[in-house]
């Protein structure tokens, strides 16, 4: 007679460093994992019941709530004035909005879009040249940037790079000519974006130009793939962005959730419309006006990827220290509420904790 194993054996058996380095020297990503036909997620894979977006207790899903939308077409005459309320309003309560007629032609938004589908939808044999997580060339390909660090996967794969940094002519050849028209067209609308946060801060409107927070940009196109096990994984972790904002192109699957107050609020996809979110680094210059708030993506149930392209504007300084804008600070009645940072020490304390569900910020408030 056979005697059946304790329940715990099977934890002594399971091996997750290995299978997670297994994974990547396999260099298939989650799509390759699903064309291989699996019809059940690594282990590593697996997330806390409590953390999952369909089973989140401590705060409720709703649909009652919609972020701001808020149409850029008039930003050049005197409706200026009422497009900066709405998006300084955005930006202190939500953190989110979109924003249509923002003179990004939708047939760049759409080749975006289909260049992130078409490279990820690649035999494994060609996609496999180009994965890597070593980011000497200004480009990686991998799934999920923190693999070693986290402790549970998501399940998505993403083509990365620094768009200021990026050999052009190493770009994928599906991919090159698409992302940086998008880059280039993105890039102009932040800058006008730059000028309409300014103004709702009531700083001169080229501040954040002057700082060159749209010089250091990178780009992400995240692949989410069908999951066969929806409800025991996510698409990304709930997370803050390490950065001034970030302009999201998303496609019309959905699945992006933001956090608002104790609610977790669907971001519909809107044909033609740009996402537009706050980061930690703003929410610090603008000494806590404007908030960072944390968000993720729930893994994809259907059969068809969902796409998304984020490009996340930074300064292009990595060795000056930022911090609070000197003009929002006029104490006792204004202090500041954050320490002064260097964007290479930024940086590296976000890569080196991944998206570990808690905000960047905490490290640098004042004690």
């Amino acid at each position: 007679m056979t005697t059946a194993a304790p329940a715990n054996v099977f934890d002594k058996i399971y091996d997750r460093s290995k299978e997670v380095k297994d994974f990547d020297d396999s260099k298939l990503g989650v799509k390759g994992l699903l064309d291989s036909g699996i019809t059940s997620i690594p282990r590593f894979f697996f997330h806390p019941p409590e953390s999952l977006p369909s089973i989140t207790t401590s705060t409720q899903h709703t649909s009652t709530y919609e972020i701001p939308t808020v149409d850029l077409s008039r930003i050049d005459t005197d409706h200026r004035v009422f497009i900066v309320d709405q998006i300084n309003q955005a930006s202190c309560t939500w953190g989110f909005f979109q924003v249509i007629n923002h003179n990004v032609p939708l047939d760049v938004l759409n080749r975006a879009l289909l260049s992130i589908k078409a490279f990820n939808e690649q035999s494994n044999e060609v996609k496999s040249q180009y994965y890597c997580r070593e980011n000497d060339r200004g480009m990686t390909f991998a799934s999920n940037f923190d693999l070693f660090q986290s402790k549970a996967a998501s399940w998505r794969d993403t083509l990365q790079m620094g768009m200021d940094r990026t050999d052009f002519d190493k770009v994928p050849e599906i991919v090159r000519s698409e992302l940086f028209e998008l880059d280039q067209h993105v890039k102009r609308l932040g800058e006008t974006l730059m000028e309409i946060l300014c103004e709702g801060l009531g700083v001169e409107k080229d501040r954040l130009k002057n700082m060159a927070c749209s010089e250091r940009r990178h780009l992400a196109g995240h692949y989410y793939p069908y999951c066969p096990e929806a409800n025991r994984t996510v698409g990304t972790k709930c997370h803050t962005d390490p950065s001034v904002f970030t302009v999201l192109l998303q496609d019309h699957i959905g699945g992006l959730q933001v956090k608002h107050g104790e609610h977790w609020v669907d971001v519909k996809p809107l044909d033609g419309a740009l996402v537009i979110n706050i980061g930690d680094i703003l929410q610090i210059m603008s000494n806590d006006k404007y908030r960072s708030v944390e968000h993720r993506v729930v893994a994809n149930s259907l059969h068809e990827p969902r796409i998304s392209v984020a490009i996340f504007f930074n300064p292009g300084n990595l060795e000056i220290m930022y911090g609070p804008l000197p003009e929002l600070i006029t104490p006792p009645q204004k202090s500041a509420i954050y320490k002064q940072f260097t964007l290479e020490d930024f940086i590296m304390k976000f890569r080196a904790k991944g998206l570990d569900g808690k905000s960047s910020l905490v490290d640098y408030f004042f004690p």
